[in-house]
């Protein structure tokens, strides 16, 4: 038996909390994993509390990050007592995720933790944080250096906006945090942000083209947030899309792109493919203060989880929320 989150969905309704397991209810997969850490993400938040489409098939257990140990093995690349990480792949959604003591997986899906990381901060990392590594690797490769200009960034506050300013500011670039909560500049000023924007200017329709000023944004918020940075992105500026939080709309005009050459990149982090995966851990552990990386991060245990989605969903959290499933 294992203590798990378990998501069920009946004629009875929705409903998501802490229950004992039998191993053998466990889904199919070539790797077991004693599971040390996992994480409570936006996505998490909305399958937990029901709030969106996440979970494909019930009984669901959440967690789209997994950090453990191997316990068994059947796939070549992995044996038994490697630390290995997790991000995406669809668990949490239509395969049991980390909000447990164990897991069973695909071994394609795992990567070696990296040497220099403990499991905590790996999942202090997560997926927010590997996907803003892919956003800031893509802003590199499609040349925007930090001598281009400002590089604004959007939901500052949450996870993947936290991540995406600590790692700008020490890679030097020059950052404006947005963010719907002004009691937070404090904090983002703290993870290297040189200015603070309210959400609001962002969250409403705009023009088809504003001011230039942008060299580069990670965005993560979608519908008239995206169109307004896309809107006020300099020639040939580069914007890194990665989240839907205010809707999957995108309400914008093609002047930016036809008329300065605007490129805007889809960053998927869940079915990126595992080279990339592996350079995105391998920079973090490059480009990422660890200082920084506690100051955004709290911890919870498995208790905590239902309450805390909760707050997620209301905008109550900030930063990395990492859960120690043993406790």
């Amino acid at each position: 038996m294992f203590k798990a989150i378990l998501i069920e969905k009946d004629e009875a309704g929705h409903r998501a909390g802490l229950r004992e397991i039998d191993e053998a209810q466990l889904p199919e997969g070539d790797v077991t994993v004693d599971v040390a850490y996992s994480t409570l993400n936006y996505k998490d938040g909305l399958a937990i509390t029901g709030k969106g489409p996440v979970v494909r098939k019930f009984p669901m257990v959440p967690g789209i990050d997994i950090v453990g140990t191997v316990r068994d093995s059947r796939h070549p690349d992995h044996k038994a007592g490697d630390r290995v990480v997790l991000n995406g792949w669809g668990v949490g959604e239509t395969h049991w995720g980390g909000l447990a003591q164990v897991a069973r997986l695909k071994g394609d899906w795992l990567v070696p933790l990296p040497e220099a990381l403990t499991p905590r901060q790996a999942m202090a990392i997560g997926t927010a944080g590997y996907t803003a590594m892919l956003c800031v690797i893509a802003l590199e490769r499609h040349g925007v250096t930090p001598d281009k200009g400002e590089v604004v960034v959007t939901g500052a506050a949450g996870g993947v906006g936290s991540t995406a300013i600590a790692l700008l500011s020490r890679l030097g670039y020059t950052v404006v945090a947005v963010s719907g909560r002004p009691e937070e500049a404090e904090y983002l000023r703290g993870l290297g942000a040189a200015e603070v924007l309210d959400r609001a200017t962002f969250s409403e329709p705009g023009k088809p083209l504003a001011r230039e000023r942008w060299a580069g944004a990670v965005e993560v918020a979608g519908s008239h947030t995206l169109a307004n940075v896309c809107a006020a992105v300099k020639y040939r500026g580069v914007v890194t899309a990665c989240g839907l939080a205010q809707g999957m709309d995108l309400p914008a005009s093609v002047a930016p792109f036809i008329l300065r050459g605007v490129s805007l990149i889809g960053i998927d982090s869940v079915m990126c493919p595992r080279p990339e995966r592996i350079e995105a851990w391998n920079r973090l552990v490059r480009d990422l203060d660890p200082a920084k990386l506690d100051a955004i991060t709290d911890e919870i245990g498995l208790t905590d989880v239902v309450t805390t989605a909760d707050r997620l969903m209301a905008g109550r959290v900030r930063g990395r929320v990492v859960v120690d499933v043993n406790r």
